[in-house]
């Protein structure tokens, strides 16, 4: 597993994502994934789901220490004591006494961030979170989070796969030593049934799925949380450091970015995501 040492956090390039799992499926996955190797599980307040994360990281008998643990916060909760609150109420789901990455979910128009980032400042210091960061947030708001407290977020958390360029958003993060953490890295699917990944995939002797999340992560300060419920699945992606891809190929697979989005919250959230 690739570990990336971003401002002192030590994220496993590779995660789990928890978005649209549910009950005891959703526990036995995180059960699951950290039994094989997983080391980095991802959820948020509102998937719904914290609950049984925390009761898969119980049941897996790996010591929470072990575990990178990422949840986030919703947009409707983004005022101070808001946020403050919200926090409390994830660690009782989670059953844990601490979360390494707090992410801002989505961000807000009506909720200033230094009022929002100011709270994950006091999170951090009272050893609540190890860590925040953002998520779905373009570079102009990226910028706004580093400036307001002149302190590092850790981790932007924005749809990227081989059909979505983020080369404006990875290009800050870069510079501005930010992890970017791909999710939907299979284009919910659409990435195991393309002829063009199948074809390399043939070369590696690997599944187009796989292809697609080994372009992602031979990408300097890219992470990934694929989300499955299927074991086979899980435990394939866990073993793409296993293979490279040539550099052909990855030019190959970078020319399909479309500008497509799988992941549609801008129409119900609207925010300008480049």
């Amino acid at each position: 597993m690739r570990i990336l040492d971003v401002h002192g956090a030590k994220i496993p390039a590779l995660g789990l994502g928890t978005w649209r799992l549910r009950g005891r499926t959703c526990r036995d996955m995180v059960r699951y994934a950290l039994e094989i190797g997983y080391r980095h599980i991802d959820t948020a307040a509102i998937y719904g789901n914290e609950e049984e994360v925390g009761k898969g990281i119980a049941a897996s008998g790996v010591a929470r220490e072990e575990i990178f643990l990422v949840t986030k916060v919703w947009s409707s909760n983004l005022s101070h004591n808001a946020v403050l609150h919200a926090a409390d109420e994830s660690l009782k789901r989670l059953r844990s006494g601490y979360i390494d990455l707090f992410l801002i979910h989505w961000p807000s128009r009506s909720v200033p961030l230094a009022e929002t980032m100011d709270a994950m400042s006091k999170l951090q210091i009272s050893g609540k979170i190890r860590h925040f960061g953002v998520s779905n947030f373009n570079v102009a708001l990226m910028r706004e989070a580093i400036e307001t407290l002149n302190v590092p977020i850790i981790a932007n958390q924005v749809e990227y796969h081989p059909y979505l360029s983020q080369n404006r958003v990875l290009d800050f993060c870069r510079r501005a030593g930010i992890t970017l953490t791909a999710y939907c890295p299979v284009a919910e699917g659409r990435a195991a049934r393309d002829n063009t990944l199948r074809r390399i995939g043939a070369k590696y002797d690997r599944s187009a799925a796989e292809v697609a999340l080994r372009w992602l992560l031979h990408q300097d300060m890219v992470s990934a949380i694929p989300m499955t419920a299927n074991p086979d699945h899980c435990r394939a992606n866990l073993n793409v450091f296993d293979f490279s891809l040539a550099p052909d190929d990855r030019a190959a697979i970078a020319s399909l970015a479309s500008g497509r989005r799988f992941v549609d919250m801008y129409s119900e959230h609207p925010w300008d995501p480049d």
